[in-house]
This record gives C-alpha cells, structure tokens and sequence, in this order.
C-alpha cells in the first residue's frame, strides 16, 4: 500500500531513465543502447540499487512525480516498473494525487503492453506521435505510420487516465492550412494534455547534415511565427491554454515532472545518462549502460560527476526555466536561489526596456513574458540574464 503525507516537505520528481532502444531512432546518437535482448532480473536489480543509492543522498521529501523515459522505456517489464514505484514509496513518500509518467512510442508491440503498465502503476502516458501525417512521420525519421499511431492513442486512452502526445511542426513546405488542420484533427482526440513542437535543426543531427547538403530548407521565421500564434488561439480555444511554450493542458492537467524541471525543484536522476538536481548539486550518471554498471559494481552508485552550482548560477538556472512558463517567474525567489540581489541575475534596465515594447510583463515581483515575447524567448533572456 502507498504511504501518503499530509504535511509539507519538500517536494521531490524522480526521473528513471531506461537507456535502451529496440531500433535506432533519430534522435539518439546512442548506437550502442539498441539491444536485441536485456538481462532483465540484472537491470531490475542495478536500478533499485541506484535508487537505494539516491535515497540515502536525500532521504527526506516526498515524491511528487515519477517519470520513466529514456530510450523505449514502455518495453521495460512491468515487474520492473512495479517494483522501481514500490522502492520509491518505501525510500520515501508519495504525495497525494502523484504522477507517474511513462514514455512510449506509438507502436503496436508498446501499446499491448499499457493495460499491464497500468497494473504496474503508471497512471498517465506520453506519447510520441510525432505528426498525423504518412510523409510527415517518414521525413522525421519515424517508424510508425499514422494508422498506428492513432491505434495506440486510443489503447493509450483505454488504460490510462491521463495521456499526453507530441506533434511537430514547421516542417519544410507546411502550410498554414495544413498545419491548422492537423492541429484542429489532433485537439479532436480529447487527450488533456499536448505538446506541440516547432522543428528545430540541432548541430549533429540528420537534419543538420541535410540542412548542410541544401536538401532540407528552415522554415521562415515570419511563417514559424504565423504557425505559432496560429497554435496558441487555436489551443485556447479548445480548452488546453498553453502553460509553457510549447505545452498546453486542461486546468490541471499540466505535466507535474515537467513543472517540478521549469520550477526548479528538486529532482533525481537514476540509470544510465541520468541527471539531476539535489542538495545544490548538479549530479550525472555515467551514459553507457556498461560504464554504468561498472561503477555500480564499483561504487554502490551510477554517479560519475557531482558538481556544485554557485548560487549566481542557480540562479541564472531558475531564470532561464522558470521564463518558459505562462507563470513567469518571483524575482525574489530568483534573488534567494542566487544568494544575491535581484539586479546582480538581472538587468533591470533591459526589463524596462522590453516592458515598454510589450515583451515581458511585471506585477510586483513577478516576471512573465508576454505572447509576443514568447516568440522572441532566446533573445529576451539574452537581454536580461546578467
């Protein structure tokens, strides 16, 4: 039976993070994660361990959310999710109401598994989808179609509560009108929670090569702009208001992991590549799953670097996070993370220069940006961050 608490201690997300891929993706550079079979009763035991491991780290809090994610965690044994919920819960406390998320894509063989995930104890799923179009989905590399993809939204519905899917846009050649009506078939689905990506060419990546060659063209920003404010209306006007830049949710469905990150709050990493946020500490798991084991063996632990973060840099790090959100940010909450006045995180000059221009907003200490301001982000912060 889950412990729960009532009164207040500090709150704490949990990332658990399953490093293996069932084929490769294009977005993980991590060739040697996809594995044609995994010693399950091995990996079982070597992330309770890094677990144990965290808990005698901070032994004090209450778990608010539980996220599995990695590399195609929704393939993990559900006797291994169950008993990674059960660790947690007897280390230490679970808060009322918690959420635990696990990623999946969209493929025949994950979805059959959901209803035992369910069982296991996941209460909420984020899919991901991708786009809801047969081109779209081959252009990202992706290799589910969009019949698929659908199939195990609606499996994803049975079993869960809360569900959660991506979609991306600004691809080369999309249209306004294209966009707005997979936007429009996408809100259709009834999932409380979406989120909505605008294309990106990272360095190192496949886009990037093909950016490199001519063969892929970025998009205009005045058209990302028309798509993202096309995006946000559109959103609203079905009940699922943006909260970040990029996610929109029902009153209540926010992603609670992903707010503990934008908030910055206490959150810790276990498993391979893993990282976190604990006692003022940036910690970092070893990445290759055999290094990870080794130093498990080794140490009693995955960690290979525990680093301090100077309070100007907490600081800094809250900002940067905390601007995404709808919310905005307390400047004096900034200010006690920084160990300093606000002005030393801050130019204050630059806010008031871009209050004038509409693009950020204040109400006493509180900062937020404004949606014309949500648009120019990068260079907001760029302005004001000291």
């Amino acid at each position: 039976m889950l412990n729960r608490v009532q009164h207040h201690e500090e709150a704490i997300a949990l990332y658990i993070h399953w490093p293996f891929c069932v084929s490769k993706c294009p977005y993980c550079d991590f060739n040697s994660h996809v594995r044609a079979s995994v010693d399950q009763e091995r990996w079982r035991a070597a992330l309770l361990q890094d677990l144990a491991h965290e808990s005698a780290q901070a032994p004090s809090g209450r778990i608010t959310s539980i996220f599995f994610g990695g590399g195609t965690p929704s393939l993990m044994p559900p006797e291994t999710v169950s008993a990674l919920i059960e660790a947690a819960d007897a280390h230490w406390s679970f808060a009322d109401g918690i959420e635990i998320t696990l990623e999946a894509n969209p493929s025949s063989v994950e979805s059959s598994r959901f209803a035992d995930l369910a069982r296991a104890g996941v209460n909420r799923v984020s899919l991901g989808l991708q786009a809801l179009d047969d081109r779209a989905l081959r252009f990202l590399g992706r290799a589910h179609g969009v019949a698929e993809g659908l199939a195990a939204l609606g499996t994803a519905q049975s079993a869960f509560r809360r569900v959660s899917f991506d979609l991306i846009y600004g691809l080369p050649g999309q249209s306004d009108a294209a966009w707005d009506a997979e936007l429009a078939r996408a809100l259709s689905f009834g999932t409380g929670h979406i989120s909505l990506y605008q294309l990106t060419i990272e360095p190192g990546t496949r886009f990037a090569a093909l950016a490199a060659k001519g063969a892929l063209t970025e998009a205009d920003p005045d058209h990302l702009a028309a798509l993202y404010e096309l995006t946000q209306e559109r959103s609203e006007a079905a009940g699922l208001p943006a909260y970040e830049i990029s996610n929109h949710a029902r009153p209540g469905e926010e992603s609670r992991h992903n707010l503990a990150y934008w908030r910055y709050q206490p959150y810790l990493g276990i498993g391979p590549g893993a990282h976190g946020r604990r006692g003022g500490q940036a910690t970092q798991r070893h990445r290759k799953p055999e290094n990870w084991l080794a130093a498990l063996a080794r140490n009693g632990h995955g960690v290979s670097d525990e680093t301090e973060i100077a309070g100007r840099e907490r600081g800094a790090e809250a900002l940067l996070m905390g601007l995404r959100l709808r919310e905005g940010v307390d400047l004096s909450r900034i200010a006690s993370l920084a160990e300093t006045e606000v002005d030393e995180v801050v130019d204050r000059a630059a806010i008031e220069r871009l209050e004038r221009h509409r693009l950020l907003q204040r109400d006493g200490p509180r900062l937020r940006l404004t949606s014309a301001g949500m648009l120019l982000l990068d260079r907001v912060l760029a302005e004001i961050v000291r």
